[in-house]
């Protein structure tokens, strides 16, 4: 399970990344999560970044926290990402990985309660360049960025 403060933007990006990749490895059993230390909403420039890397998304009526389908093929499993606690369903309450995604959620978050293993791996967040010239390219930055560490760890999760 991927955490971040908001489950917005780094966490949504981590887990699709990782379902990707361990579909792309064949690396079985590999179940993926995102959630924050409070709810708020995918937000639409993550969804926009994710977009342009090549996923396919389509998201529900507009509401304030709309739920979005994720494919990355079209004969895989679509994954239905929203913002939501870390602790709250579809989300596993127990053996899980949680891996923090912000130094924020890593340092107001210490227990992941039903977490068997910690791991922080913060990433800077995009939405310092919201409403900025840069935006999309930060954005664009941070969703490679995650993918390449990702992908690394699953390639050699694979071996």
């Amino acid at each position: 399970m991927f955490i971040c403060t908001h489950n917005s933007r780094r966490s949504h990006l981590s887990q699709i990344w990782a379902s990707t990749a361990a579909a792309y490895y064949g690396v079985p059993g590999v179940e993926t999560y995102s959630g924050g230390t409070e709810a708020t909403a995918f937000n639409p420039r993550a969804v926009a970044a994710l977009k342009r890397a090549g996923f396919e998304i389509s998201h529900s009526a507009t509401q304030d926290n709309p739920h979005y389908t994720v494919r990355f093929h079209d004969n895989a499993p679509a994954m239905e990402c929203f913002s939501k606690v870390y602790k709250q369903p579809p989300n596993p309450t127990a053996d899980f990985c949680a891996i923090m995604t912000c130094a924020q959620a890593d340092k107001n978050c210490p227990v992941v309660r039903g977490a068997t293993l910690r791991i922080g791996v913060p990433y800077e967040d995009p939405k310092a360049f919201d409403g900025t010239p840069e935006e999309a390219a930060k954005y664009d930055e941070r969703c490679q960025q995650i993918a390449r560490e990702i992908l690394y760890v699953f390639a050699n999760a694979s071996k």
